[in-house]
């Protein structure tokens, strides 16, 4: 047991830092968008966390001279036509659904319905493509960065700012030498965030009900897709056993009912919880040096960058034809 408690860092804490360059971004836009830029959330659903991520997403983005519009449907149905229309709308700089809508493979095609030119959530193939090659731009000439889905990127602002990232070493091998654990494989968060940390030089052990796999850029610091190993069936023993030197343990289970054995975090590792639940014990601290017990706040803030990127992309792309 360590010698004293760990630190519970809050999310608002982290995303502080990222609202004065919003707002900057947003006033040198004034020119394009007098009124500030215009994000659109869909929400079909019943789910109250997806409501209070709305919620939130709407207050944050006024506060910092964005607006926000949420569109409702009670017909699901109805969803792709509009989504379609808002594509087309001019007015709109940015677009996100709230999910899950049928929660099938339905909601899969519905993320590329969004034009991945006001995707804000990252969501579309072409930025999945971009993530699992580690390729940074979307044109030759390195002037369209490519967008990052917003909940893995923003976990990888946290460990920048929990300096787990080593800023020494140059981009793509910060996290060189770094073991993480990530009890989640969801092709929305689980696995591109294991890919980033891989493509950013850590070993990463993705877990999830059915097994374990591996996660590494391989032994070179040259900058190179990440590989992908098959280490056997999900146990106790052997998600034990991967925990056992993490420098990082981040957990994703959507249940209220799944806790993480806190004796198998080692000595003042680094535990993050993406969970609308809460995914580690009372006790994590008697372990984990720094606990991060939620991370929608900076999620929001990734997003909110992720559109005014998109905007910046459009605008460069408009001088360069």
């Amino acid at each position: 047991m360590s010698a004293k408690p760990g630190r519970t860092i809050l999310a608002s804490t982290i995303s502080k830092i990222y609202d004065e360059e919003i707002q900057s971004k947003v006033t040198a836009m004034k020119s394009i968008r007098p009124q500030g830029p215009l994000l659109v959330g869909f929400l079909a659903n019943n789910d109250p966390a997806a409501e209070m991520y709305a919620r939130w997403t709407q207050k944050t983005s006024e506060s910092l001279g964005i607006r926000y519009e949420l569109r409702q449907f009670e017909d699901r149905d109805l969803l792709e036509e509009n989504i379609i229309e808002a594509n087309n709308d001019d007015s709109v700089d940015g677009i996100m659904i709230y999910f899950p809508v049928f929660g099938n493979a339905q909601d899969q095609y519905l993320q590329q319905v969004v034009d991945k030119n006001k995707d804000v959530e990252g969501l579309n193939f072409v930025y999945y493509q971009n993530l699992y090659h580690n390729v940074r731009y979307l044109d030759n000439k390195k002037l369209l960065k490519s967008i990052l889905p917003c909940t893995p990127l923003a976990i990888v602002k946290i460990l920048e700012y929990l300096k787990i990232y080593n800023p020494l070493l140059p981009d793509g091998n910060q996290m060189y030498g770094k073991k993480c654990v990530v009890i989640n494989r969801s092709e929305i968060v689980g696995r591109p965030l294991a890919a980033l940390l891989a493509n950013d030089g850590a070993i990463v052990y993705s877990v999830d009900v059915n097994n374990i796999q591996k996660f590494t850029r391989g032994e070179s610091l040259k900058l190179i897709k990440h590989q992908v190993e098959d280490l056997g069936d999900y146990s106790e023993d052997s998600l034990k056993d991967v925990c056992k030197d993490a420098d990082v343990i981040i957990t994703g289970v959507p249940s209220e009912s799944y806790k993480f054995p806190t004796e198998y975090i080692r000595d003042g590792a680094i535990c993050i919880n993406f969970s609308s639940h809460k995914n580690f014990k009372e006790d994590v601290k008697t372990k984990a040096s720094l606990y991060v017990p939620m991370t929608g706040k900076v999620t929001i803030a990734m997003l909110l960058r992720n559109m005014l990127r998109l905007v910046e992309n459009r605008e460069k792309l408009k001088s360069i034809q």
